[in-house]
């Protein structure tokens, strides 16, 4: 009887719920976070090996407990004097009820609180699934570590790696060789990325290579960031943003894909390889839907040709659409005062007219801006004035208040003055009123033409000829075969012309209602030949590119 009823109480003692609830110690510590609770299991055996190893071993819906973190499991082994407990078959550890982590198997150390899953592992905060074959988690830290590849899914942002670090408190996941991220609108390749699934923020903190609009825009960083959900970005330390046939580079770029806004600070350059323009400037903005580009601080731009490009700097560059522009109805009508834009957009009477529609995509539907102190610069003519507007759909520069041009040695002012391009060369020059061209003979002579208007023809960049019409005065300082002067003329006409032969003048021809003198030379107070409206100003004029990023020089 004594035998049996042993036997029935050890029975009943290792069946005992309060055992399959009972708990795990370590046998060196006497902290209680130490502790593993067994909450449940179906079955239960306890196996001592040795007096260094005591096993229990679960089976069936097992569930344990450390603080707040719980793990269940088909069955687990636990060493009750190293506090290892290692559990196989559908393993959840649910972290505080903030972090939840699968695998098919654990190993988890309650003295260090480290787990190490393996085969099948997916860790989800809520947010972001990680799913690896090979986990290291830490339920103290909340940070879990692969090493062998795995990829983490947030909505349809797909990111791969070699290595990753989970960092779970501030939802951010720090991955390492070979990383790509997969997203509708965006594919990046990097060799480290710092990415949180809640706030969906991509940084960048090594060299990254982004392709985005099916491969139209690339970008390649070293530094910044990217908002998958509110589709903003801004990239530092020069990075390099190629779309279509645009390049933008500078200091720091960014860009809004909802707004379609963005910008380049700091020595930044904006190139059109197509159409040969760039735009240097240390703040550029553009915007993607209205398709405009504004230059401020120092802008400087570059009208690419194949010998002498063309220089235009300003205090702000700006270029949009002619089609979008008030007033402009898709015709340029020749004539003066005449069609559908403002009279400060005529062109020459001798044009026909010039159609172009919204749909055009090109650099003919494009103008450009420039305001205040602007000054043009290349080899064969230089211009300053207080604004610009230039037409790609009849490539001509407007120059307007007191625009001042130089060709040849020449000097032209007047109100208005049109520079017409072929091209990219200079072909025409057209001054509306108070027109008048300076050319420099020698130190206090000056060979002068004045007229109502005033037109210069170029050859090959260099100035072929100029008339004047309408009211058209002239002092001409003539020379003999050696270049000796032989006398200076002073003469009225409706129509005077000046003919050019090697960059110098060569000849002039009056025509209808001519008036004038020819006084010997020594005779004449050259202090006393100068035309109405004379001013000489070429310490204005630039006379190297350089010098366009220098401040300019005042007018008189």
């Amino acid at each position: 009887m004594r035998i049996t009823g042993f036997v029935l109480l050890l029975f009943a003692v290792l069946l005992s719920p309060s055992l399959l609830r009972g708990q795990v110690t370590l046998m060196a510590s006497n902290d209680t976070s130490q502790v593993v609770l067994i909450k449940h299991a179906d079955r239960l055996r306890y196996e001592k090996k040795d007096s260094a190893t005591e096993l229990q071993m679960l089976a069936g819906h097992v569930f344990l407990q450390q603080e707040n973190t719980r793990f269940y499991c088909d069955s687990a082994i636990i060493d009750r004097k190293t506090g290892i407990v290692e559990a196989f078959g559908k393993v959840h550890i649910n972290d505080a009820d903030s972090i939840h982590t699968y695998s098919d198997y654990l190993i988890y150390y309650s003295d260090t609180r480290k787990a190490f899953l393996k085969k099948n592992v997916k860790l989800t905060d809520g947010k972001g699934v990680l799913t690896t074959n090979d986990l290291e988690y830490d339920t103290d830290t909340k940070i879990g570590i692969y090493t062998n590849g795995g990829k983490v899914v947030r909505d349809k942002t797909v990111l791969t790696s070699q290595e990753a670090t989970y960092y779970g408190d501030m939802k951010d996941v720090y991955f390492k060789h070979n990383v790509k991220m997969r997203d509708p609108q965006y594919d990046l390749d990097t060799d480290s990325l710092l990415y949180n699934t809640d706030s969906q923020i991509a940084t960048f903190i090594t060299q990254t290579h982004i392709k985005a609009d099916s491969g139209r825009r690339d970008v390649v960083t070293s530094e910044g960031y990217y908002d998958l959900k509110n589709k903003n970005a801004k990239f530092g330390r020069r990075p390099i943003i190629k779309d279509g046939s645009t390049v933008v580079t500078g200091e720091e770029v960014g860009f809004d894909d909802v707004t379609g806004e963005s910008y380049a600070r700091g020595n930044a350059v904006f190139r059109d390889t197509a159409q040969g323009i760039s735009i240097l400037a240390n703040d550029l903005k553009a915007s993607k839907k209205s398709n405009t580009i504004q230059a401020t601080q120092h802008p400087l731009m570059i009208i690419q040709q194949e010998k002498d490009s063309i220089y235009v700097t300003a205090d702000t560059l700006y270029s949009a659409r002619l089609t979008d522009m008030k007033g402009f109805q898709r015709t340029f009508l020749p004539g003066d005062n005449q069609g559908e834009v403002s009279d400060s957009l005529r062109v020459d009477s001798s044009t026909q007219p010039i159609t172009i529609d919204a749909t055009d995509t090109t650099n003919r539907n494009r103008y450009i801006q420039a305001y205040h102190h602007v000054r043009i610069f290349s080899d064969s003519l230089q211009a300053v004035c207080d604004s610009l507007f230039y037409s790609g759909v009849d490539s001509v520069f407007r120059l307007f208040q007191n625009p001042i041009a130089w060709a040849n040695g020449s000097q032209v002012t007047g109100d208005t003055l049109y520079l017409y391009t072929l091209n990219k060369k200079p072909k025409r020059i057209q001054v509306y009123e108070n027109a008048l061209v300076i050319n420099q003979t020698h130190e206090g002579y000056f060979n002068q033409l004045k007229g109502n208007t005033i037109n210069g023809y170029f050859i090959d960049g260099n100035m072929d000829y100029i008339r004047a019409n309408g009211s058209a005065e002239s002092i001409y300082y003539a020379q003999d075969e050696d270049s000796a002067y032989a006398g200076v003329n002073r003469s009225t006409a409706n129509i005077i012309d000046m003919y050019f032969s090697r960059q110098e003048l060569n000849r002039v021809v009056f025509r209808s209602e001519v008036n004038g003198k020819m006084s010997p030379f020594r005779q004449v107070n050259h202090d006393e030949m100068r035309l109405r409206g004379f001013m000489w100003q070429d310490n204005r004029r630039p006379k190297t590119k350089f010098e366009l990023f220098e401040d300019p020089t005042p007018a008189e």
